[in-house]
């Protein structure tokens, strides 16, 4: 079996979208309308996926407290500064459980969590 993608209910698409491309780095892959008021993006490169959904009709949206994804960087500190240069929120650490992880956790546009992690 085969990961595919993961979705991610929106509110505003536009801003998403330049969140993941700008902040993230994510390469839009695919954008299309998917009924009334419905719009598809998927970003990423190699196999898995990040899809965002955003329905007009439905703009309450719920991340959850538990769920994250991660993504890796090159450096945390220097991520950390990159964020806080556009006025990104750090939720919180950095954590280091071990001398070869460092990590730290953001909230997107949608309040959904994020997580940085440098591995050496």
């Amino acid at each position: 079996m085969k990961f595919c993608w993961s979705t991610l209910r929106v509110a505003n698409l536009e801003e998403s979208l330049k969140f993941y491309q700008e902040i993230v780095g994510l390469k839009l892959v695919n954008r299309f309308p998917a009924g009334p008021g419905v719009e598809i993006a998927f970003l990423g490169d190699g196999e898995t996926k990040v899809e965002l959904v955003c329905n007009a009709a439905d703009t309450e949206i719920n991340c959850g407290t538990d769920i994250s994804w991660g993504f890796e960087v090159e450096s945390v500190d220097e991520f950390m500064t990159f964020l806080k240069q556009r006025g990104i929120e750090i939720q919180s650490g950095p954590f280091q459980p071990n001398p070869h992880t460092k990590f730290f956790f953001i909230n997107d546009p949608n309040g959904f969590k994020l997580q940085f992690v440098e591995n050496k």
